[in-house]
């Protein structure tokens, strides 16, 4: 890539709005106390085979992003800016190679630059690219593997390079997601070359060999980890991995996995998809639909966009995250609209004066617009903070470091994945209870020993609440044993 005054630019940009103020707040949600958890108990246990989640084995991706947060973690230790490292850089990665391989396919700068910068300020790109998970990683891998597909198809004899870069991203895709990270490249290239075929009326079997040959190629290291797996736990964490997470998330049959939504969730997260460039998509789309035969560049990216989201909609766990990896085709759609929209413009410029105002002055309109977008962004990392009251699980950590530094032995009974926090910020193991007779054993033990729980009534068992901790709506109690009065 050379670094040339437009590269230098989207990099500087990109790196602002991904970088800037990453570690001013504390983990939030769910997503970010599990997974960070998870990374510093593989850190501090040295098991980099078996993802556990308080002592718990927890199987539910592939390790890919839990391996590179632990070693961000190794690097730089238990900083919240490190944690986030790795979605912050595949989210740059990602931006980068948009543009790249935009230009490679010769399309101009100014069209390559657009569609890019339109994705590094797409909201939910830029929101999951500053957060613990694997969805950055992900969308990485899928854009990696479908640029490359489409890259290397274009070409009637083989090129090698664009193939390996195609199993690279099939690699990345499924080590971060497993099952998931196959289906979402996959579905976009079966049906491209469906279309394809249908409009050259003939089929080419080597269309359809390559990328089957190379995908094979990208699952091996997935595959290696699965056997690793399987020689720990057996078949049983294997299935976990490739069919209870995977295809039991798809069909609805791992209930415990939740974000089960109605059929038409996606359609009413539609308006905030692709903000603040969703309009330029949705029209797009429909502006290039009598376009698609004659221009597989078009047909491409428009079948990218759709063939995901039927995917994502025929599946039975929901959840606007997984809208991600559709939108680096979703700003190529909008920046070649965007293009449509100038050129009407220098049409009419002769007829109207509004036309000719927006024809002449695109450029300084176009730069105020990405100001505002980009000092948006930038006012939302510096208030950032002031959501770690209702969704930050670190004063529950705290409180279990302070009982802990005062020589109290502290458990976690039946915790949730929420407190995969206390974990990260403690950066040590902690000790977890599974049943009520562990509980009082626990307990009785030590009048120093004090127990999380989630409900401080628990049938037969005085409890005494020392304290009460309580996040958003989720309250965890500190408890010990009562001690009963002689008296009585």
């Amino acid at each position: 890539m050379r670094l040339t005054r437009p590269t230098l630019l989207l990099l500087l940009l990109t790196g602002l709005l991904l970088f800037f103020a990453l570690g001013n707040h504390h983990l939030q949600g769910s997503t970010e106390s599990r997974v960070a958890g998870i990374a510093m108990q593989m850190q501090v246990s040295g098991d980099w085979v078996t993802p556990s989640l308080l002592n718990e084995p927890f199987l539910e991706k592939p390790p890919l992003s839990l391996w590179l947060d632990a070693t961000a973690i190794n690097l730089f230790g238990g900083e919240l800016w490190a944690v986030r490292l790795t979605s912050a850089l595949a989210g740059l990665a990602c931006v980068m190679l948009l543009y790249v391989v935009l230009r490679r396919m010769g399309r101009p700068v100014a069209m390559a630059w657009t569609a890019a910068a339109m994705l590094a300020t797409m909201a939910s790109f830029w929101d999951n690219a500053r957060q613990v998970g694997e969805d950055a990683l992900l969308t990485l891998g899928v854009t990696l593997a479908l640029l490359a597909f489409y890259q290397a198809s274009r070409h009637v004899r083989l090129r090698l390079g664009s193939w390996l870069l195609f199993a690279a991203g099939i690699a990345i895709a499924t080590l971060s997601k497993g099952v998931l990270g196959l289906a979402l490249p996959g579905v976009v290239i079966f049906v491209y070359l469906l279309c394809q075929s249908l409009i050259d009326k003939r089929l080419v079997l080597r269309d359809w060999l390559r990328p089957a040959l190379f995908t094979l190629v990208g699952l091996i290291p997935l595959l290696i980890w699965l056997c690793v797996l399987y020689q720990r736990g057996g078949l049983h964490a294997v299935g976990e991995v490739l069919w209870t997470n995977s295809v039991g998330r798809f069909s609805g049959s791992f209930v415990e996995a939740g974000h089960y939504e109605p059929f038409y969730y996606y359609l009413r997260k539609l308006p905030e998809s692709f903000l603040p460039w969703n309009l330029l998509t949705y029209l797009g789309l429909w502006h290039f639909r009598k376009h698609l035969r004659n221009n597989p560049y078009l047909l491409f990216f428009c079948v990218w966009l759709v063939a995901q989201f039927v995917l994502l909609n025929i599946a039975s766990s929901k959840r606007i995250v997984y809208l991600m990896a559709l939108t680096p085709a979703a700003a190529v759609i909008a920046a070649e609209y965007a293009g449509v929209v100038l050129a009407w413009l220098r049409a009419h410029s002769q007829r109207s004066a509004i036309a000719r105002f927006l024809s002449d002055y695109h450029r300084p309109l176009a730069v105020t617009v990405l100001v505002g977008v980009v000092a948006t962004y930038l006012g939302a990392a510096l208030w950032a903070p002031r959501a770690d009251r209702a969704e930050s699980f670190q004063p529950v950590a705290a409180h279990v470091i302070r009982l802990q530094a005062e020589g109290k032995q502290v458990a976690l009974l039946k915790p949730d994945e929420r407190l995969g926090a206390v974990v990260f910020y403690s950066q040590q193991l902690q000790h977890t209870l599974d049943s009520t007779a562990q509980l009082q054993a626990f307990l009785a033990a030590s009048p120093d020993h004090i127990a999380v729980v989630e409900d401080p009534v628990i049938p037969g068992l005085p409890l005494t609440v020392v304290d009460k901790v309580s996040v958003g709506r989720h309250h965890y109690y500190f408890v010990s044993l009562a001690t009963l009065d002689p008296g009585q």
